[in-house]
């Protein structure tokens, strides 16, 4: 029977290896002793080899256990070097543990050939780390529910290696904006807002380098957008050794599939560089746009994620750690009976303040004291929301190739509006 599977155990003592992200080396729990990442490589190379050449050539009896197992897909069956015991991964699993002996578990046959990365980013935070993350990302949330806090119990924690297409390439546009530049005159009962339009035109391009998107149907798109950046100076020719200890996917959405969420990125941030180019007028508005995206090189790579699960009131909640950088997201629950007592209370307040200190009616007191009740409460929500799908991407933008090619600012009407003022208000 054909070897599918490696284990990277250590040579000194034969206990497992897995990565550590602290010292960069792949480390021995039992004996303590460390290797880099290249000293493994060097160890593991005849290894990988073969486990990648008995993927490719493939085998009879593990693929007629895998389909008496499954109903024949989506199933394979590895049998794990160090205890012999079946593993059963999905097809897109290429490392994990073995849950007989803990020892970590690498399908180096499942980045063979055109599967290979170009790049991994190791791990640089580990389990720990993202535990006291998740801790610290309760804090400060005035309407997380208390009981959430003190009864919330984090059911899984796992570093996964999430496959990432990485695009380059440049955006050209063409947008017309409406913008608008104000004055106003007050002659006594009256106020006076002379308004004048114009219609505002610009052009340019930008290029980008490496807008990613997670290409794994199993990662939530908006969480993983919501965990960056990452900080590519990190980028490392890909190699299995880093992926000892930690879970690995490989892609099963295709860059093809992909690119879609990442030229809407790159048309959303050659907007907003035409946009930051409109200047000196009061409001400015998009009237129409034409934005073309020119695809350059597309990357494989895997990035650091610890997901965690928990569960509470007998609904799940996920988080997500970004396992360079750190930052951690996923939304939390809402105390609504807080939320209603803390808008009354401040409805109440501002009521009595407009009465009082602005010496409105009773009727004006009641409309005007919704508006900062609604505030607060919409801010205090929007603390407990931080996963959203990316519109831009900004931050992968070259800065030096932002080029405005066009500008023309032309006046088109003025309007004038004559409203009757009061006396406490002039």
């Amino acid at each position: 029977m054909a070897d599918k599977v490696t284990n990277y155990k250590c040579p000194a003592c034969t206990g497992p290896l897995h990565f550590a992200g602290a010292s960069g080396k792949l480390e021995c729990e039992y004996c303590g002793s460390n290797y880099t990442v290249e000293e493994v490589e060097a160890m593991y190379a005849a290894a990988d080899a073969k486990a990648e050449e008995a993927m490719a050539a493939g085998n009879d009896e593990w693929e007629q256990m895998a389909q008496e197992w499954s109903g024949g897909e989506g199933i394979t069956v590895y049998k794990c070097p160090s205890c012999t015991a079946e593993l059963v991964y999905d097809d897109t699993t290429a490392a994990s543990s073995c849950p007989y002996c803990g020892n970590p578990t690498v399908v180096p046959g499942q980045f063979s050939g055109m599967l290979k990365p170009d790049f991994v980013i190791p791990f640089k935070h580990e389990k720990n780390a993202a535990v006291e993350a998740l801790k610290k990302h309760y804090g400060g949330k005035f309407l997380l529910p208390k009981e959430f806090k003190d009864q919330n119990h984090i059911e899984e924690v796992k570093g996964v290696y999430v496959p990432f297409w990485l695009y380059d390439g440049e955006a050209f546009g063409d947008v017309t904006f409406e913008a608008t530049k104000s004055t106003k005159t007050k002659s006594g009962d009256t106020e006076t807002t002379i308004t004048k339009h114009y219609q505002v035109e610009r052009s340019g391009g930008l290029s980008f380098e490496k807008i990613p998107a997670d290409a794994s149907t199993k990662m939530p798109d908006d969480m993983m957008d919501s965990i960056e950046p990452y900080k590519y100076e990190d980028l490392k020719p890909f190699s299995t050794a880093y992926l000892a200890g930690y879970m690995a996917d490989k892609y099963d959405v295709s860059a093809e599939e992909n690119a879609a969420r990442a030229v809407a990125r790159a048309k959303g941030s050659t907007l907003a560089a035409l946009r930051e180019d409109v200047k000196g007028y009061d409001t400015v508005s998009e009237k129409l746009s034409n934005i073309n995206v020119k695809q350059g090189k597309i990357s494989y790579a895997l990035m650091p994620v610890w997901m965690l699960n928990t569960k509470w009131n007998g609904q799940n909640y996920m988080f997500a750690m970004n396992g360079q950088t750190g930052k951690l997201v996923g939304d939390l629950p809402e105390d609504k009976k807080k939320a209603t007592i803390t808008f009354i209370l401040i409805y109440i307040a501002c009521i009595i303040a407009n009465m009082v200190i602005l010496d409105l009616g009773f009727v004006m007191s009641l409309l005007f004291g919704l508006i900062i009740p609604f505030i607060v409460l919409a801010v205090l929500k929007g603390a407990l929301k931080s996963v959203a799908t990316a519109t831009t991407a900004n931050v992968y933008v070259d800065k030096s190739s932002v080029k405005i090619t066009h500008r023309i600012d032309t006046f088109t009407h003025e309007t004038k509006d004559v409203r009757k003022i009061s006396s406490n208000n002039s």
